[in-house]
């Protein structure tokens, strides 16, 4: 299979389990799993509606606030943002807003407001998201699209590590999550793209267009 991400030859399995293959790519280093064993629509949104994100809950309200608050500090003042997979219950957005940024949302299931997919962003969020895309190449390029000059992605994903810290990891468990990045990954990604990258703990990465 080729790279979802660059487009390399990517045929060799890194790991593989009584669930499915991974593949690791040699050249930006994303792990893919089989794209035989990809959920389809039905089974993937059955999955998300499992998933109880309530803007009620304080524990996911801090659980946001590893990338809030960094993101926060480096806005201009009023910014206008996306949260891109908003998910079931919006949440993100909803601190931004309370924070005094304006906010536009989009989810291909619970959001899918095509016009704001139109739009310049002064950043863009996207929480949980990058590791279920099936074509992230795509999907990063049309989001840096939307990205005003200086503007800023906050991503949170968790980083795959090597093969034995991979072969336990319970991010690879769920059959929605698809593609992992590895801190070489985003180096890549920043690379290509001409972005200021900041990796932020286990799992908050910030570019900077």
């Amino acid at each position: 299979m080729l790279c979802p991400l660059c487009g390399v030859n990517n045929d060799s399995v890194f790991f593989e389990d009584k669930r499915r293959k991974y593949f690791r790519c040699p050249e930006c280093n994303l792990t893919t799993a089989d794209s035989e064993s990809w959920p389809g629509p039905g089974e993937e949104q059955e999955i998300y509606s499992k998933h109880n994100n309530d803007p009620s809950d304080l524990g996911y309200r801090r659980f946001l606030s590893r990338v809030f608050n960094p993101l926060e500090k480096r806005l201009p003042f009023r910014a206008h943002g996306l949260d891109f997979g908003s998910g079931p219950g919006p949440t993100l957005s909803l601190m931004f807003t309370e924070a005094g940024f304006s906010m536009e949302i989009f989810d291909l299931y619970y959001a899918n407001n095509p016009e704001v997919m139109s739009f310049s962003y002064d950043f863009i969020t996207a929480t949980e998201v990058f590791e279920h895309l099936y074509h992230p190449r795509e999907e990063i390029e049309r989001l840096l699209g939307l990205l005003k000059p200086g503007g800023v992605m906050g991503i949170m994903t968790k980083l795959a590590g090597d093969h034995k810290a991979f072969s336990t990891w319970h991010y690879k468990m769920d059959p929605t999550h698809v593609c992992f990045y590895s801190v070489q990954t985003f180096e890549w990604i920043a690379r290509k793209y001409c972005l200021e990258l900041e990796i932020i703990g286990s799992d908050v990465i910030l570019l900077t267009n």
